[in-house]
């Protein structure tokens, strides 16, 4: 993978790859998506032993930074904006129907929206740029820009947790 720089809406600028430590890109949906925030609060939970184990977060959802602004506030990693989905192509991250009709997806779902109301979070707007089919995806990058590993969601949360990140961490560590 070629370096490169983005512009985040939480803290300035991110370079991928990192030049000193591994990248965890993920790819998520939209601005909002309640399947999407209850994945990264798990992150956030554990960010401290992500940070420990050598791994810069960084997440992309196909909306603007406007509409990621008052969904991301607090959040202590990189979310870049990519509307025109530019990312997602280069990357090949799906759309498809089985995001929301596989389900597996439908327990998270049901959690998801469940927190979201019960947290009085803001709900996302009726029309998500680009639609709310979108795959979850991930990218374990090294600091050369190889792509170490990688996981193609099946459906909306389908994506590595944090015990298998930190996995990958280390078994590509001893490589």
């Amino acid at each position: 993978m070629k370096y490169r720089e983005f512009t985040s809406v939480t803290s300035g600028t991110v370079a991928v790859p990192d030049r000193t430590r591994l990248v965890h890109l993920q790819f998520r949906r939209f601005a909002g998506c309640p399947v999407c925030n209850l994945h990264l609060q798990s992150i956030v939970r554990r960010h401290r032993e992500i940070v420990d184990a050598g791994i810069r977060e960084v997440v992309v959802f196909h909306s603007t930074a406007a509409e990621l602004q008052e969904h991301t506030a607090g959040l202590p990693f990189a979310v870049v904006a990519d509307p025109d989905k530019h990312l997602y192509q280069e990357f090949g991250v799906e759309t498809g129907p089985r995001a929301l009709l596989n389900p597996r997806a439908w327990p998270a779902i049901i959690r998801a929206i469940g927190r979201t109301i019960a947290s009085g979070e803001p709900l996302p707007s009726g029309r998500a740029r680009n639609g709310r089919l979108g795959l979850p995806a991930d990218f374990l990058i090294a600091p050369d820009g190889e792509i170490l590993a990688q996981k193609r969601g099946e459906h909306a949360y389908d994506q590595w947790t944090v015990d298998e990140l930190l996995r990958l961490a280390v078994a590509t560590a001893k490589v």
